[in-house]
């Protein structure tokens, strides 16, 4: 199933907030320093590829219940999320971790952009961008934009290092600050949360970054300008895959993509990586 061109009309308000004191020119402030950092932890990380499954009903991860031992002596496949801004940017650098740490293949992607942290979805448990039908508005319930994924166990502090370095450095706040509102906040996603084994490393590169790890409650507040990162229970507080038009997008921090890399989609939805979540789409 292929995407259609129009997808992109559906998409040009994603990632900002209307507002008064927006302006292209913010895009200034946003240093370089992050991605020396990147490509330093991408260039230095180990490669292990891992195969993994899909996604299970209403957009979830397939693997959202729970970690999965693949094969005795093999590393444990675990679902993550973590969210900083607009989930584009993010989703892209995430893409690139898989391929530099893990060592994955086109077809092995796991990285999706979607939403989580919020307490609630609509009673056919879908949970939506903002649409002009009101449908499941992950604002209105309570979400904030992530970017899901299933990595070995062994590799939750590579990733963790990754996503404190999409940070801006001198800022210590996420590149593309006039994104205003709950759900653009700092949030991640373990199985257990804070009790999780991996935890302590999370943690001690949250430290090394300036950050301070928060119990996060559901619904929980903009972290902009306060150097916190909600932490979630993925079991309590799963990861809801975004429609099929957000994923493998362009964004406003960095050049395009190309074309290579936004058709990443629909090798995606064809092979059942991504999938329809019931919310308005292209699709």
């Amino acid at each position: 199933m292929k995407i259609s061109s129009s997808s992109v009309v559906l998409a040009l308000s994603a990632c900002v907030v209307p507002s008064i004191a927006y302006s292209t020119s913010n895009n200034k402030n946003v240093n370089a320093n992050p991605e020396v950092s990147r490509r330093n932890i991408l260039a230095n990380a180990g490669a292990t590829a891992m195969m993994l499954g899909g996604l299970g009903s209403n957009g979830r991860l397939a693997l959202a219940e729970e970690s999965v031992v693949v094969a005795a002596g093999e590393d444990t496949l675990t679902p993550v999320y973590f969210g900083v801004g607009c989930f584009w940017h993010i989703q892209h650098e995430f893409i690139e971790g898989e391929r530099s740490i893990l060592g994955r293949n086109d077809h092995q992607l796991t990285s999706a952009a979607g939403y989580a942290g919020g307490k609630a979805t609509d009673k056919e448990g879908r949970v939506c961008y903002h649409n002009f039908q009101g449908v499941a508005d992950y604002g209105k319930l309570g979400h904030g934009e992530v970017v899901g994924m299933t990595i070995p166990q062994s590799k939750i502090k590579d990733f963790a290092a990754l996503y404190f370095s999409l940070f801006d450095q001198k800022t210590k706040d996420r590149v593309d600050p006039q994104d205003r509102g709950g759900e653009y906040r700092s949030l991640l996603g373990l199985p257990g949360g804070s009790s999780h084994t991996s935890y302590p490393l999370v943690q001690a590169e949250a430290e090394k970054a300036g950050f301070k790890l928060v119990e996060g409650k559901g619904n929980d507040p903009d972290t902009l300008g306060k150097q916190i990162v909600y932490v979630h229970d993925t079991k309590q507080f799963p990861f809801y895959q975004g429609e099929v038009y957000h994923q493998y997008h362009n964004d406003f921090q960095s050049p395009p993509y190309g074309k290579e890399y936004n058709l990443l989609a629909n090798l995606a939805l064809e092979e059942g990586r991504i999938k329809g979540t019931g919310c308005p789409d292209r699709i």
